[in-house]
């Protein structure tokens, strides 16, 4: 048969290998048709020279929220989906799974965002929807079933108030405890924002009062709610999830105490998937951009972010993924108490991890596919079709020069955000091409605006056994 496209002159991290494998790559129909010796005489339309660059899976950010302007809810326009699609492209990224913030049914509004989104998407993608009302919760069957979209979040601090910023009612651990039921009965899974408020509130209320200015910036707010706050509710939420027999994905895990709370419940029987996210593994309380680096966990102590590097490598941490948030950078102005939490962090996930954890930290090039792709792909039903190079698969590839030295410019930002935590940061690893279902979105660093409006929304069932 003819291939419609050949990769050729790579290495490629493929499924079980401990280290990059010479093979050519066969695309047929949006798929991996073959991986042949490298050099075989193949008949192809096109073939494409790799010159001894290193193909890795597409990687899958399973944790972002996509909006319009300030509003992180939900798509408005198909260019909002267009201009974020591209800054993960540029990081490597190939499918995305954002969360999706309202209180509508989401049968009523989930065709509509379905149809912004691919208007607009560079890559594939799917949604998780947030449950935060009676009628959410009856629709948990409903949206697995005829949506495919079996992965819910819940905000655990919603209470006493504390949701009015995102427009979200208060809720309980009652209400955790039936989402967890719903879930379990019909294949879905929960992914709990863990912070215990009430602890919270005591301790903002004494750091407030001290340090009424904010002047203490990021030691301040990771003050105001530290590590415990956060564990206590990892072992709530991961507790009452084991109870009522559903599977747990922790989201952006920040800190030793929460990593700690999360391996316990594993070790205990809950099927716990446990999240990180590049900031926490790069950035803590003595980074100088104030409250540019407020982030909800906060960035936390240096002991912190070397204890999730361990967790990497050890394969505690299931997953890496952006939470990624496109507010641009007036959303920080006011100090610490008044900005806006959150970053942009997608076109440098793959970069940050080939940099300060392959480059710095002898992390394999596996072990990051395994985190970025892999490991995502089976914890979010999307393994049918992603998270390996194989036959069969879809042509899914973040193509990387992992000794590629570059600094990050704010200039160079395709997120609406127009900004970088890792400004000014020279980075070894840099994505050239990027590739979805066998079409280039990205070739030699440059985006490819026929690729708008092509990204395709997954359908996702999970197949998860009794262990995380």
């Amino acid at each position: 048969m003819a291939y419609d496209l050949l990769l050729t002159g790579a290495t490629v991290v493929l499924p079980g290998a401990a280290t990059p494998v010479a093979c050519d790559i066969a695309i047929a129909a949006g798929r991996i048709a073959a991986l042949l010796a490298p050099g075989a005489e193949v008949p192809a339309q096109e073939r494409v020279p790799l010159g001894g660059l290193v193909v890795m899976p597409g990687a899958i950010d399973a944790h972002l929220h996509l909006g319009h302007g300030k509003d992180i809810s939900r798509p408005r326009v198909p260019g909002d989906a267009d201009r974020e699609s591209a800054a993960a492209a540029a990081g490597g990224i190939t499918c995305f799974i954002p969360y999706l913030m309202a209180t509508d049914r989401f049968g009523e509004i989930l065709g509509d965002v379905i149809a912004v989104t691919t208007a607009g998407a560079r890559i594939d993608f799917g949604y998780h929807p947030i449950i935060s009302t009676e009628a959410q919760l009856a629709e948990v069957a409903a949206c697995i079933r005829d949506w495919g979209a079996p992965s819910f979040k819940i905000f655990m601090n919603n209470r006493g108030g504390e949701g009015k910023r995102l427009g979200l009612p208060d809720i309980d651990d009652g209400f955790l405890l039936r989402l967890c039921e719903a879930a379990a009965a019909h294949g879905g899974m929960v992914c709990p924002h863990p912070e215990t408020i009430e602890l919270a509130w005591v301790l903002r209320e004494r750091i407030m009062r001290d340090d009424p200015e904010g002047t203490g910036g990021l030691a301040s707010w990771n003050a105001s709610r530290p590590p415990f706050v956060e564990a206590d509710a990892v072992q709530r939420a991961a507790y009452v999830a084991r109870t009522a027999g559903a599977p747990l994905y922790v989201v952006h895990t920040s800190s030793a105490e929460a990593l700690d709370a999360a391996r316990r419940q594993r070790a205990a029987g809950a099927r716990v998937f446990i999240e990180t996210c590049p900031h926490y593994l790069t950035h803590d309380i003595t980074w100088p951009g104030g409250a540019v680096g407020k982030i909800n966990p906060p960035l936390r102590e240096a002991t912190d972010r070397e204890a999730l590097w361990r967790g990497l490598h050890d394969g505690s941490i299931d997953t890496v993924a952006t939470d990624h948030v496109h507010r641009d950078i007036t959303s920080k102005e006011g100090g610490i108490w008044a900005a806006s939490p959150g970053c942009p962090g997608m076109e440098t996930m793959l970069p940050v991890l080939l940099s300060e954890g392959h480059a710095k930290r002898g992390l394999s090039l596996p072990r990051i596919a395994a985190l970025t792709s892999g490991n995502p792909a089976r914890a979010m039903g999307l393994d049918h079709a992603k998270g390996a190079i194989a036959p069969g698969m879809d042509a899914d590839f973040a193509i990387v020069d992992p000794a590629a030295r570059w600094t990050v410019a704010r200039d160079g930002v395709l997120s609406a955000a127009g900004y970088s935590i890792y400004e000014g940061w020279e980075l070894t690893g840099r994505v050239v091409h990027a590739l979805v279902r066998g079409r280039f979105v990205l070739r030699d660093g440059a985006l490819d605006d026929g690729a708008v409006g092509t990204g395709h929304y997954m359908r996702r069932r999970l197949s998860h056994g009794a262990s995380a």
